[in-house]
């Protein structure tokens, strides 16, 4: 990260400012310290206090005691800038939703989290939902892999380098040796599986979607423990179909 270089004034310099230090935040889930993040862009650590009072406000960061981090806002902000992509997604979602009554997320990559940015609920009691705009961790989440499994290896070795890969459950790959063997694995299979790593009694399969846009995505199922191994092979044609079918159709944009 190079040092901030501002010399207008006003609100430009104000933003330009702000955005250095959510820079300088990225990739930091633990958080950093106001003497950190004043190190990494070169700010006065006075101007950073002040700047980062004013982020929290409107929930762009948050402050603990381990540090400072990104906020929830940002994530709804994620979500709402890849409407062109959901929007386009949505009837195949749909569609993919209704034919196999599991839930339906749409996630973007974003560091170590995939960003959810669209969802079909499942329409069966026993199901698995989440709010637009969560950030799911990507070392334990099938979005999540199929998308690190995506990465060229110049940028999933300095990503997962320094990662924490936090146990979310008994099952969480927690063993950066296991991790890679996992996610070549799904690279090979082409699909990415969560057998409650994530949460308890919750499975899931993730795939990529080969959108042409800047961002990376990622097409998966959430399913109930209960029903995921006798249907899993039904949920991995459904959901290749429906990967075949969005990417057919961005292709034709």
């Amino acid at each position: 990260m190079t040092e901030a270089r501002v010399s207008d004034g006003g609100g430009k310099q104000v933003v330009a400012r702000a955005a250095a230090i959510l820079n300088a935040l990225e990739g930091q889930p633990q958080g950093m310290s106001l003497g950190g993040i004043a190190k990494v862009t070169g700010l006065p650590r006075t101007t950073v206090h002040r700047l980062v009072v004013s982020l929290e406000a409107q929930q762009l960061v948050l402050s603990s005691a381990e540090g400072v981090r990104l906020g929830p806002a940002l994530a709804r902000l994620a979500a709402a800038a890849h409407v062109d992509i959901a929007q386009i997604a949505r009837p195949f979602v749909e569609a993919l939703g209704r034919r196999t009554r599991e839930t339906v997320d749409l996630s973007v990559y974003r560091g170590l989290h995939a960003v959810s940015v669209d969802q079909y609920p499942s329409d069966q009691e026993l199901r698995v939902v989440s709010p637009i705009g969560t950030a799911f961790p990507i070392h334990c989440t099938a979005h999540g892999k199929a998308l690190l499994a995506s990465l060229p290896p110049e940028e999933l070795e300095p990503l997962l380098a320094d990662a924490r890969l936090d146990a979310r459950t008994g099952q969480t790959l927690t063993a950066r040796e296991t991790l890679d063997k996992d996610l070549e694995s799904a690279r090979i299979a082409g699909i990415a599986a969560d057998r409650e790593e994530h949460a308890e009694g919750v499975c899931g399969l993730g795939v990529t979607l080969r959108t042409g846009a800047g961002a990376r995505y990622a097409l998966s199922l959430a399913v109930p423990a209960q029903r995921f191994d006798r249907q899993r092979t039904t949920l991995e044609a459904a959901l290749r179909q429906c990967q075949a079918e969005i990417e057919a159709r961005v292709g034709g944009v």
